[in-house]
């Protein structure tokens, strides 16, 4: 799945940006080598050279270009996880309930959700450096007016969540373009996913502490202008961007060439045509209905009601921290079958549910979350990595964007569900069903041939050759 928090290229080069185009290779199945065929699919190849030292692996991932869209991404990541603190704690001051929170958080996620399919079309169609820059501003003018209501003290809950709305509607435009800018940015790009990856972690470490002070020490206005300089800092890093030019063939699309509905049937097509992709994106709803959505919201009231809000802060950074070394385990491991790998690391995530249904101390929990993260983030990189480098470039971010969309469709129904689902059943139970539900849904994923049985793409070219 997607890296996606609760929560997001063609670049213009000049003639200073061209370096050589990474080498292309033809991505394949095992069963497609064995026949000796290969697929229609032309991806970015990863470096195919056995990373022999420490510095070769360095110099595949890290360059000028790519640290300024690591950084981008960390402070983004930042941003996002102080949002629903100073969200939550400025409605709540103004004299609003836990229900204007959840409403001005809904309209930003409704938008986001609804709209992302159609970011992917415009990020394959124009310079999606230019589209993520614009969002980002976009984003910028929402928080600072953000931070002039809460500033001035006149905040109605109707205007907080059209901003809100603006907002998803922004992120929608600039998540998809992701996906295509990693694979342009380095030739590891399992490795690249990692380091965005251990970042994201440390965001959800350090961004609920920040947030916090930030309200003790100034107030929710003063956090919301901390967010709009995050996305300063985010389109100035992508300013500053250069990436080589895309090869002839890989687009944007041209607009003559193509109409807006003709590409967005075009990304279904290709999304349908590859069992491995719509397959988990399947089985991925029945997880946000029975595992992440009852999970969030049961965890911490759970949690919060037994132990009170400092274990459930520690809980939390076990979380991050399980996140950290999950990203750092992808970093070095390099599974053949990288989706079999992912699916058998995300077995670890029942742990979680589990040991807080059963009632477990606060250590047991928290080794629990370790583990539950350390799985979910070796799982998220092996999906990120398998669309970056088994999709054609120039169908990507259409791509991407289902599966944000399929990824993010049922999670308010899993979360919709956990408060009768506990009331019936006792959240307890709910939990402990989760934990084994967890155990199901990696059975499935590992049950479909196409899914357990699909090669790494620079595994699958060294075959071909």
């Amino acid at each position: 799945m997607t890296g996606v928090s609760s929560k997001g290229e063609a670049y213009g080069a000049s003639a200073e940006d061209i370096s050589p185009a990474p080498a292309r290779e033809v991505a394949v199945s095992a069963d497609d080598v064995a026949a000796g065929r290969t697929s229609e699919a032309v991806v970015p190849a990863e470096d195919v050279t056995p990373r022999r030292t420490s510095e070769a692996a360095v110099s595949a991932v890290w360059s000028r270009d790519f640290a300024l869209f690591f950084v981008a991404r960390a402070v983004a990541a930042l941003g996002h996880t102080v949002l629903p603190v100073a969200l939550a704690a400025g409605l709540l001051q103004h004299g609003y309930g836990a229900g204007a929170v959840g409403l001005a958080m809904a309209s930003s996620a409704a938008s986001f959700a609804g709209l992302v399919v159609f970011g992917g079309v415009i990020a394959d169609r124009f310079d999606t450096r230019k589209v993520m820059i614009g969002a980002d501003l976009v984003r910028l003018a929402t928080q600072t007016l953000a931070a002039a209501l809460f500033f001035s003290g006149h905040v109605v809950l109707w205007q907080i969540c059209a901003l809100g709305f603006v907002n998803g509607v922004a992120g929608a435009l600039f998540q998809p373009g992701v996906a295509s800018t990693v694979p342009r940015l380095a030739r590891d790009v399992q490795g690249a996913n990692g380091a965005i990856r251990i970042a994201e972690a440390g965001a959800q470490l350090a961004g609920p502490a920040l947030a916090g002070l930030l309200v003790g020490f100034a107030s929710a206005g003063g956090v919301f202008a901390v967010d709009a300089a995050m996305y300063a800092v985010s389109a100035l890093c992508l300013l500053a961007l250069r990436l080589p030019p895309r090869a002839p063939d890989d687009g944007p699309v041209p607009r003559a060439a193509s109409t807006f509905r003709a590409d967005l049937v075009t990304g279904w097509r290709e999304f349908r045509a590859r069992t491995w992709l719509w397959g988990v994106i399947a089985i991925w709803g029945l997880y946000m209905i029975s595992v992440s959505g009852p999970t969030v919201p049961l965890v911490a009231t759970e949690v919060v009601q037994d132990h009170g809000p400092r274990a459930y802060g520690l809980v939390n950074s076990a979380l991050g921290a399980g996140t950290v070394v999950g990203g750092l385990l992808a970093l070095r491991l390099r599974p053949h079958r990288m989706l079999r790998a992912g699916s058998i690391a995300l077995v670890g995530f029942g742990a979680f549910p589990a040991a807080v249904g059963a009632g477990l101390g606060v250590p047991a929990m928290m080794a629990g979350a370790a583990v539950a993260g350390t799985g979910m983030a070796f799982w998220s990189v092996m999906w990120s990595t398998s669309i970056q480098t088994q999709v054609p470039p120039d169908a990507l971010n259409r791509i991407h964007a289902y599966d944000v969309a399929g990824s993010l469709a049922l999670m308010p129904v899993g979360q919709a569900l956990a408060g009768p689902s506990a009331a019936a059943l006792g959240a307890d139970h709910v939990l402990l069903v989760a934990g084994a539900m967890s155990l199901v849904v990696c059975a499935a994923l590992l049950s479909v041939p196409a899914i357990r049985n699909l090669v790494r793409a620079d595994a699958a070219a060294a075959a071909s050759r």
